[in-house]
């Protein structure tokens, strides 16, 4: 059970990283910190409709992923399975 707290460790720990990179490449929707960034200066070098929805699925699919290995440590550690 010890190392399967450690492999959920990992890949929260790289979810995370993905998770945020992820989010961090959608196109931004005007105002907010997006424009702050340069976001609102780009109107037209934003992704395309088929690379957007292709984005939203894999940000969708690894945040599914993180709340799962999250919810999966919170089990392992509530019983005392990751001591």
């Amino acid at each position: 059970m010890h190392t399967l707290k450690i492999c959920l460790e990992v890949i929260v720990v790289i979810s995370s990283i993905l998770l945020t990179m992820l989010i961090l490449m959608h196109k931004g929707k005007g105002g907010g910190l997006s424009d702050m960034f340069g976001g609102g200066m780009a109107v037209n070098a934003g992704t395309s409709g088929v690379a957007e929805k292709n984005l939203n699925r894999i940000t969708v699919i690894v945040a599914i992923i993180w709340v799962a290995v999250i919810i999966g440590l919170s089990v392992m550690m509530k019983y005392g399975a990751g001591n």
